[in-house]
């Protein structure tokens, strides 16, 4: 063979191997584009990804800004031994100091355990090595002026990452109101939490981060790609004081009656705002917890309170009058062979239609109701819908009880079905159903819908504001709330809730009992009390329900167990708001007697007490600063939450103590007046930024 012709074999098997192998990586890319396509997208995806970065929770307020959830920063510190500028002359210098600050700070380790797990991390090159996790905004002041973390993050490899933590400042304080948030995988549906989440949420940003290890992931940028948005501030219609008020009554009464659960609801009556709502469920150890919302939730039979809902009926359709006799006999009759009584011992005899009402008598109301819409039992019921009482609220909080009041077509519709509807069996409703109702009276036939939030705010400023929502214009003629007036009065002046009557204000108002429903099993021998009104009663401000269900010592009846606790509430009430006093001079004398604090430093409160030989009860750990209330026994102190990194709550507080706080925050300070702070301009729990001008609305002006 020819030199020629060698060379160009050669070359020609070069260039087909050469060929060859360019069209194998050229099909094997193919494939890769082609077949492997979302496998190859996928592994990219898991190594670089924009990470979600969570939003701060927006703050729920209490009417007067006092917080009632906030989200707390937490952070962890990570550091990146692979930063460039991190060198080994930096870490050998500064390891043995740092090991022994972050010893001494946090306590939870030796310094030398410290020191080796950071030796060993220097070791293995770790790009995210975890120091520490759940270090408060105090805390890490401090870190960062320890060895090798003062210098930063590519010096000092050091690197915070925050997280938001859900506090409650008063604890367990309407908690299924407020409610909470349950974990990402599940929705939060609880009280306001779940009602605004969509609010309160914010909207998230993103962020650009490779993924160097397992489940560990790294920031690739200082900066976010997309920068997340806080979100909106709630103020709630709560007021701290008279929920704490309603908790408290409502707890010892069911203590002292060994009952199940209860139940209390507080409302404006012109606005519907409501001011103080309490659950409470003895759990299997006999501790009353807030478990579930059953002012909201739970439909039940509400027995007499709802007399007032079928004596409406009566006088609206012009069937009685006030002054009419019934014949209540000796208190027993019989509808269809099913008797019904009245609670007394002794029959009432012939009385008035407005004193059947006021002494509750069931035979009373259902001869009534019965003799007159027997005929045209239609006529009662479409009297009932068009007050509204077979309609939701439509409440923003979730799981609102559904009202059943059932028509004449119903499957279930019987001839004992009348009588006994008009004495608040065979009707399903919940407690703030029936006080909407009752609210409707004090409200000069007006039924609104009660509201639990006033106010949605951005950074302080208002973004939305809730106005009153009329449900029913006039659930009734003004002749007939007139005349529904004075026997709710009644009740409470000479009949079943003589016992809460006082010299010093009216209340309207009306007693309930209940035996409770098995379903299938029929009644069982348990109760439910209760007890609707309002007052003052000549000039209506607040509507109140009080129910407590299975009382278990034999006193069962609304006077004496719901009774009392809707009294204390209108008695604090009453002594707080001096504008209800009609006999300032003397309530003022009364209210004297027992001491009053303003909240503030709680080393020099208790000193002060302590000096003064006052009663002081401190509840809780001894704290900075604290938030007083007066009550029969003295002046009651709990912790107040001062966060570094929020705005302080300075309500409450004289106006030494407030500046103090502010100022010691950075901020400035301008008071209009002197004596008590009754409102600041920047919310408590904001975000703190120092400079910026705090207005301090005093209770005492100047000039």
């Amino acid at each position: 063979m020819s030199l020629k012709r060698d060379i160009l074999v050669r070359t020609s098997l070069i260039y087909l191997g050469v060929l060859l192998m360019g069209l194998l990586i050229l099909g094997k890319a193919l494939h890769l584009q082609v077949f492997e396509k979302d496998n190859w997208e996928q592994e990219e995806n898991s190594t670089i990804r924009h990470k979600v970065i969570a939003p701060n929770r927006g703050n729920i307020y209490s009417s007067d800004g006092r917080l009632l959830a906030v989200s707390v920063p937490f952070y962890e510190i990570r550091v990146d031994f692979r930063s460039e500028s991190f060198t080994r002359e930096i870490f050998d210098s500064g390891v043995d100091e740092l090991s022994k600050s972050l010893s001494k700070l946090f306590q939870d380790r030796h310094w030398a355990n410290y020191k080796r797990d950071l030796v060993r991390a220097r070791e293995n090159g770790n790009r995210y090595f975890l120091v520490k996790r759940n270090v408060s905004y105090t805390q890490l002041q401090k870190v960062k002026q320890f060895p090798i973390f003062k210098l930063g993050r590519f010096k000092g490899g050091v690197q915070y990452i925050q997280q938001n933590k859900r506090v409650r400042p008063y604890g367990l304080l309407a908690k299924r109101t407020v409610g909470y948030t349950m974990g990402e995988e599940q929705r939060s549906v609880v009280g306001l939490e779940g009602a605004y989440d969509s609010e309160l949420k914010g909207v998230e940003g993103y962020r650009l981060m490779r993924k160097i290890r397992g489940d560990v992931w790294m920031p690739i940028n200082d900066a976010n790609e997309i920068e997340p948005k806080d979100g909106y501030d709630i103020i709630s219609t709560l007021d701290v004081d008279l929920q704490d008020v309603a908790e408290n009554e409502l707890k010892n009464q069911l203590e002292k009656h060994e009952a199940d659960h209860g139940t209390v609801v507080l409302m404006e009556v012109e606005t519907g705002h409501v001011k103080a709502i309490a659950n409470l469920l003895r759990d299997d150890k006999g501790n009353y917890v807030e478990d579930y919302n059953f002012a909201i939730g739970e439909s039940t039979e509400p027995g007499s309170t709802f007399k007032l809902a079928s004596m409406i009926a009566l006088l609206e359709d012009g069937h009685v009058h006030p002054t009419d006799i019934v014949d209540v006999g000796d208190g027993v009759t019989e509808y269809y062979g099913i008797k019904m009584e009245d609670s007394g011992d002794e029959g009432l005899g012939k009385i008035t239609v407005q004193r059947a009402f006021e002494a509750s008598s069931n035979v009373g109301i259902s001869l009534l109701v019965n003799g007159a819409y027997k005929d045209n039992p239609e006529q009662f019921v479409d009297r009932l819908y068009e007050m509204g009482l077979n309609r939701k609220l439509g409440v923003e909080i979730k799981g609102e009880g559904k009202p059943k009041i059932k028509y004449t077509d119903d499957p279930l519709w019987s001839g004992i079905s009348l009588p006994w509807m008009s004495i608040g069996y065979e009707v399903l409703m919940t407690p703030l159903q029936i006080l909407a109702l009752y609210n409707a009276v004090a409200n000069d036939g007006k039924m609104v819908k009660p509201l639990f939030v006033e106010e949605i705010r951005f950074h302080g400023k208002v973004v939305e504001r809730s106005e009153p929502e009329v449900l029913n214009n006039h659930i009734c003629s003004r002749e007939t709330l007139a005349q529904i007036k004075t026997m709710l009065e009644g009740v409470v002046e000479k009949g079943t809730a003589k016992n809460l009557a006082n010299s010093h204000y009216k209340i309207a108002g009306k007693t309930g009992t209940a035996q409770v429903s098995l379903s299938k099993e029929g009644y069982s021998e348990l109760h439910q009390a209760s007890f609707a009104g309002y007052f003052p009663a000549d000039r209506p401000k607040y509507s109140c329900i009080v129910v407590v269900n299975a009382p278990s010592k034999n006193i069962y009846y609304g006077n004496m167990v719901a009774g009392p606790i809707f009294r204390a509430i209108t008695d604090r009430i009453y002594v707080k708001e001096y504008e209800l006093q009609e006999n300032n001079a003397q309530v003022a004398e009364e209210t004297l007697q027992a001491p009053y604090s303003k909240s503030g430093s709680g080393e020099a409160l208790a000193a002060t007490f302590k000096y003064l030989e006052l009663p002081l009860n401190q509840q809780g750990d001894e704290a900075p600063w604290v938030s007083t209330k007066s009550t029969s026994e003295g002046v009651v102190s709990t912790s107040r939450l001062i966060h570094p990194a929020l705005v302080p709550n300075v309500v409450d507080m004289g106006l030494k103590d407030a500046l103090y706080l502010l100022e010691s925050k950075g901020l400035k300070v301008d008071a209009d007046g002197r004596g008590t702070v009754r409102q600041q301009s920047v919310l408590p729990g904001s975000t703190l930024r120092r400079g910026t001008v705090v207005v301090l609305n005093m209770s005492l002006k100047e000039g």
